[in-house]
This record gives structure tokens, sequence and C-alpha cells, in this order.
């Protein structure tokens, strides 16, 4: 009896120590802010929607709930044998500096396309990292002609078009490469130099598979292809391996109300209120006054959080963010 009381009083300790906001205020305003940072938890919330309605924010959602993943493409799972070698903290930005991709911080513009661009942000990272090719593979590609585009996906998918298809080069809005972004960037956020996202989305582009005028090369002569994709285990330092080894990953979780309003430190959630899912690219970790964290990038423009970037509590599964982390190398 006595060992079962405090085992309770353990868990009581381990949950009752975090601290939550008062239910009912509404998840962009500044009484939710200001109650955030008064729990003197390990991040700083700030304004980042000022003006924006919450439906705009839930859109850029695009990662089903988890009660449909038996729709997801099933993945073999790869283990790193040797995790002794990790170091406390890592960050893909120093460790590949020449890759453009690693430190281009996207944006999705006005659809739940952030499935598609966390498999293309790591897909692009890694085809610099092994084959030495400085590229940026095409969102474009992946929202117009597969799936449910803005409307949402499992990063899973990319990487099977990826391997079984080709994926061709494409940057930023109106930027280089065979099809470039169409979707313009918006302010999701506060006021900036950016219109402001429109309140629906806009219609999703039609599927031109060719290159856009005066490239130089036909769309199949553009393609980049992947290996067969793989999941990495549940266990942080397997995620951490896999980084360190091959390079950033994809990965999804839950956003809680809170998260919109993240600014700097470790998120870690302080409500119970989730919004919806959301693919992120994780390229690092570390440890900040005693809090371990990933380093995730994000796909909501750099005017977005901490310059586009945010971290994010390690090793405890934070909102579900080491549950589906997926990968794959490209074929050279």
């Amino acid at each position: 009896m006595k060992t079962i009381i405090i085992f309770f009083t353990l868990i009581c300790f381990v949950y009752g120590s975090r601290r939550y906001v008062d239910n009912g205020l509404h998840p962009l305003s500044d009484e939710m802010i200001n109650q955030i940072n008064s729990l003197g938890t390990t991040w700083k919330a700030g304004q980042n929607f000022d003006g924006v309605s919450l439906n705009a924010v839930k859109r850029l959602l695009g990662v089903p709930s988890r009660s449909n993943k038996a729709s997801k493409r099933p993945l073999r799972y790869i283990h790193h044998r040797n995790t002794n070698d990790l170091p406390e903290s890592f960050d893909s930005r120093t460790k590949w500096p020449n890759c453009t991709s690693l430190t281009t911080i996207r944006d999705q513009g006005n659809c739940g396309s952030c499935w598609v661009f966390s498999a293309i942000e790591a897909m692009s990272d890694r085809l610099c990292i092994h084959g030495s090719i400085d590229v940026l593979l095409s969102t474009q590609q992946m929202v117009t002609c597969y799936g449910d585009g803005c409307q949402g996906g499992w990063p899973e998918s990319v990487y099977g078009i990826y391997q079984e298809e080709g994926i061709v080069s494409g940057g930023l809005y109106q930027g280089g490469g065979c099809s470039p972004y169409t979707l313009p960037p918006c302010e999701h956020h506060i006021k900036g130099p950016l219109p402001t996202c429109p309140d629906t989305y806009l219609p999703a582009p039609e599927c031109k598979k060719e290159c856009v005028a005066g490239y130089g090369k036909t769309w199949e002569q553009d393609k980049y292809y992947g290996q067969e994709p793989y999941a990495v285990g549940y266990d942080q330092k397997q995620i951490m391996k896999e980084i360190m080894t091959n390079g950033p990953v994809s990965a999804d979780f839950t956003v809680y109300a809170d998260f919109p309003n993240y600014k700097s430190g470790v998120y870690q959630r302080t409500t119970y209120d989730s919004l919806g899912g959301h693919a992120i690219k994780i390229i690092g970790w570390g440890t900040e006054n005693g809090t371990d964290y990933w380093l995730v990038a994000n796909s909501w423009n750099d005017y977005w959080g901490d310059k586009g970037y945010f971290k994010i509590r390690r090793g405890n599964n934070e909102c579900g963010i080491e549950d589906d982390v997926v990968a794959g190398l490209p074929k050279l």
C-alpha cells in the first residue's frame, strides 16, 4: 500500500508541476498571452496573429486527426544501434552551412499545405547533405497535383511520390526552379509588409506538369528521386541520431490553443484545447535553462515566432511530436 501511495504521489507531482491557463480565453487574445507569461513557464508568448481570425489559423493546420492514422502510408522502422555519441546540442544549419534550404523559412500561404512543406524541406536538405545538390524541391507540384492539397494530408505521402514518381525543383513564391510556389505569401500574423491573408482559401492552382517558360529543362529531365521512406523510432536518441547522421526529419504534432502565440523559449503546452494537427521539420536539439528541446523550422514565414523557428520540449513526446517522425534518403 505504501508503494502505491508513493507511486501516485510521484504521478501527481509530475503532472501537477505543469500549470495551465484558464479555460474560455480566446487563443489569440492579449488575455491569453498575459496569462501564459504569468505562469512563469519555459517560454514567452506574444502577439503573432493580431487582427487574424482563429479560423484563419486553423486553416494552416493541414495534418488529419490522429484518429485517421489508418489512412497513412505504412512505413518500415529504422533503428540506429549506436546512440552513445550524441552531443548535448546540434544544429543542422551549423553542421551543413552550404545548404541553402537549411536556412530558408518557407511560407505555405493561405493553405493547409504544411504536410507538403514538412517533407519537401527535409528532402531538399538531404539532397544537399548527401548529394551536394543545393536545390529547393517543389512544394507546388505536391499541393496542386496530389492528395487534397490545401485541405491537408500526411508527410508520408510526399515521400512516397518522391520515391515513385520524382519531384522537380521549385522555390518560393515567384522563385526559381522548374515549378516554384504560386500561392502568394500573406500576413498570417501581426501587421507587416505582406498583404493580409484572405478569410477563405484561395482555389488550389491547376496541376501543370511542365516547367515554367524559359527554365531550360523539361519536367522529366528536372526530376529528383528518393529511396524508400522510413519511420524513426519514438525514442529521442533514435531521432537525434537520425538527424545528426542524415539530416533534418519531418514530424507532426498537435497544436494547442496557446502555440500560435509562441515567441521564444522552449514551448510546452499550457492549455487543454487543441486546434488541429501541424507538420514541421526538426533540424536539431539542445537544452535551455535546464529544459531539453527540439529545434524546429515552421512554414508560416519568418515573421512568426523566433524568425520562423521554435523550440519545443524534448523527451516527453510533447504534443505528440515524437510519435510520427519520418524521413528518406535521396536516390543519387
